[in-house]
């Protein structure tokens, strides 16, 4: 292959990479993936080294290799699952090089995400359900529907401002707590444990948790730690700001 042609095969593997790596896919699959498009055209192995915050590429017996940075990851699983459906026409054949990296450019410019009022609408439903499942009491209902939306409202648009991540957290896990103990102190909630559990839930790192977790049993030592201790500064956030709330009442 000449160079152009090589250069524009790592670009592909590296941009298919960082579009799984800022949907929250596993580490296991970003590098699977990027393999398979590189031995797939090239013919040779594709090697690859994916973490959190970098993904490295090349070819077997080549002399290029390209890095692209992840400067961010959040979740959406649609953008990955695009990107597994253009790796596998790819894979049969179905499409070539050049194509593939059109259609992973128009997937990347793509702004598929829910918008912010449906989101706050799920976090509600979530909040409430959830409050019941862990056993609350069914006059809280409506509470903590309001109040887990309040909350993630206030953890978007703290991120969205402030761009500190942990930081979002600790303000919405506060807002939460303050909301579900004024709600009982005024008469219109019966369990201050219950409505905080499940207000809670939508900023809980339900999904960096469980890829951790996979990475790790991958052999993924390096990024499932990482991807660990992501999840747990984010969890000690959520706690930190309830028992600052517990800290000022009680």
């Amino acid at each position: 292959m000449s160079k152009a042609y090589t250069d524009l095969l790592l670009d592909t593997c590296l941009l298919a990479g960082k579009i799984m790596m800022e949907s929250g896919a596993e580490m296991y699959r970003v590098e699977d993936t990027m393999n398979r498009i590189a031995t797939v055209e090239s013919g040779k192995k594709g090697i690859s080294f994916v973490t959190p915050t970098g993904i490295f590429m090349a070819i077997e017996g080549g002399s290029s290799v390209k890095l692209q940075q992840i400067p961010s990851r959040s979740i959406n699983l649609e953008r990955v699952s695009k990107v597994n459906d253009l790796s596998r026409e790819f894979s049969a054949q179905k499409i070539d090089l050049p194509t593939l990296s059109t259609h992973l450019k128009q997937v990347e410019s793509e702004n598929d995400f829910f918008p912010i009022w449906l989101q706050i609408i799920a976090a509600a439903v979530v909040s409430g359900t959830l409050m019941i499942l862990f056993g609350g009491a069914w006059p809280d209902f409506i509470q903590s529907c309001i109040i887990g939306a309040i909350g993630f409202a206030v953890y978007y648009y703290s991120n969205e401002f402030l761009k500190v991540k942990f930081l979002a957290e600790f303000f919405a896990a506060f807002v939460i707590g303050l909301l579900a103990i004024t709600t009982v102190s005024i008469g219109w909630g019966v369990s201050v444990d219950g409505m905080i559990i499940g207000s809670v839930m939508p900023l809980v790192p339900g999904v960096p948790i469980t890829n951790s977790v996979r990475d790790l049993l991958a052999g993924h030592l390096l990024s499932g730690m990482a991807r660990g201790t992501e999840a747990l500064i984010t969890a000690c956030m959520i706690g930190i700001g309830i028992a600052v709330v517990f800290q000022m009442f009680y």
